[in-house]
C-alpha cells in the first residue's frame, strides 16, 4: 500500500537538494579552528549564515544558530528575563507549549484571549512597565491562522518592550520579515531542512546573557561545536522556492473533500492563514481513532490535539479558541505533497469516520 504523509506541520522530510548540500560536510572538521579544514569549515557556515538572514531579511549577525525552535525559544525567555531580572512575560493563550512552559518555569505569565478564529488582538496586550517579554506566533501551529505581528511589535516597540516572535511554522512557508522584533525564532526541519537546527534571530545591538554555556561559538553567544552539515543544510533549505500558492491549493482541496461529509467543520481563518495547514473538527469521534484509521489507509496526519504514542489530550489552542478540543484533524502539506495524496485523504476520510461512527 502506498503511503501518502500529510503530517508536514509537524516535519518535513529533507529535501533532496538539502542532502546533497550536507553530503560533504559530514566529517567537517571544527570551524572553530585555524588550520585549513577549520577554515573551510567556517567558511560554509558564515554562507549559510547569510542565506538564512537573507531569508527573513535580516543581517547575518544576526543569526544565532541553534539545536531548532525549541532552544531558540528558551534562549529568548532567558536572555530577556535574565536581563530585567524578573519581569513578566506576556503569551497569547494559542502559543506553542515550547513558549508556554519555558516562559512558565523562568517567569510569572500573563496569557491574553484570543477570539473563535484563534486571533489575539494586539491592543489587549498589555506592554507597561515590569513586562519583560511578549510572545507572538506569526502563525498558529494547529489552525494556521496568522497574527498580528506587525501591529504586536510595533506597540512593544513603542513601550520599550522586548517581543520575540515564534515564526517556526511560518519560516519557509510565506514570506517572514524579521522588520523591528528584538527576537525570533525559527527551525529548519518544518520546511524540507535537516532536524536538529534552527536559529534565533536577535536584533542588532540587542545583548542577552547565552542560554548554552561553554564555548565561544556564535560570537560567544551560544556554547557547542557547530553542527557543520545542519547549518549548512539549512542554508540550501533557506534558499528554496516558498510555494504558497501551491500548499495553499492543496489544503484547500483537502479541506472541501472533509467539509462535504457531514459534521465536519474548519478551525481557525479560511483566509488569513498559513497555506500549508488545514484543522477540522469531526463531530462524533476521537481524535485517535481517526488518525488510526487514516494511518491504515496508509495516510499520515495529526491531530490539533497534543498528541504522542502515549496519550492524547484536549488542544489547549482549540480551547483558548472557545471549539471543541477533543475531536480534530490536522493535514498539513510541504514540498513533497502531491495531489494524489490529498485524493487518498478524500477518498478514505469518509469511509474511516462513517466506519467509526457507525460503531457508537
Amino acid at each position: 500500500m502506498p503511503r501518502h504523509y500529510l503530517d508536514h506541520a509537524s516535519t518535513s522530510p529533507a529535501r533532496p537538494e538539502v542532502i546533497d548540500a550536507m553530503l560533504p560536510w559530514l566529517s567537517a572538521a571544527d570551524p572553530g579552528r585555524v588550520h585549513t579544514e577549520g577554515r573551510m569549515a567556517r567558511v560554509a557556515i558564515e554562507d549559510a549564515r547569510e542565506k538564512v538572514a537573507a531569508l527573513f531579511g535580516a543581517r547575518p549577525r544576526e543569526v544565532v544558530f541553534t539545536s531548532g525552535a525549541t532552544e531558540a525559544i528558551n534562549a529568548a525567555v532567558w536572555g530577556a528575563t535574565e536581563r530585567m531580572r524578573g519581569g513578566v512575560v506576556v503569551m497569547a493563550d494559542v502559543e506553542h507549549s515550547a513558549v508556554r512552559e519555558a516562559s512558565e518555569r523562568l517567569a510569572p505569565i500573563t496569557t491574553i484571549a484570543v477570539d473563535r478564529l484563534g486571533r489575539v488582538d494586539a491592543d489587549a496586550i498589555p506592554v507597561g512597565n515590569g513586562v519583560a517579554l511578549v510572545h507572538c506566533q506569526w502563525g498558529n501551529h494547529e489552525v494556521g491562522t496568522l497574527q498580528p505581528v506587525a501591529r504586536v511589535v510595533e506597540r512593544c516597540r513603542e513601550a520599550g518592550v522586548l517581543v520575540h516572535v515564534d515564526a517556526a511554522q511560518a519560516a519557509g512557508r510565506v514570506p517572514v520579515s524579521f522588520g523591528d522584533a528584538d527576537l525570533m525564532s525559527v527551525s529548519a526541519h518544518k520546511f524540507g531542512g535537516p532536524k536538529g537546527v534552527g536559529a534565533l534571530l536577535v536584533r542588532r545591538g540587542l545583548r542577552l546573557d547565552p542560554f548554552i554555556l561553554g564555548g565561544e561559538q556564535e560570537r560567544a553567544r551560544r556554547g557547542g561545536l557547530e553542527n557543520v552539515p545542519a547549518i549548512v543544510g539549512f542554508g540550501a533549505a533557506a534558499t528554496l522556492p516558498l510555494e504558497v500558492g501551491r500548499h495553499r491549493a492543496l489544503t484547500e482541496q483537502a479541506a472541501r473533500a472533509a467539509l462535504a461529509i457531514p459534521g465536519v467543520t474548519r478551525y481557525g481563518d479560511p483566509d488569513e492563514r498559513l497555506p500549508h495547514i488545514a484543522c477540522l473538527g469531526v463531530e462524533g469521534v476521537e481524535a485517535e481513532a481517526v488518525l488510526l484509521g487514516l494511518d491504515q489507509a496508509g495516510i499520515a496526519a495529526h491531530s490539533g490535539s497534543a498528541c504522542s504514542s502515549e496519550s492524547l489530550e484536549p488542544s489547549p489552542v482549540l480551547q483558548a479558541m472557545g471549539v471543541d478540543a477533543e475531536r480534530s484533524l490536522r493535514v498539513s502539506t510541504g514540498w513533497s505533497t502531491t495531489e494524489e495524496d490529498v485524493d487518498a485523504l478524500a477518498d478514505a476520510l469518509p469511509r474511516v469516520i462513517e466506519r467509526l461512527r457507525a460503531l457508537r
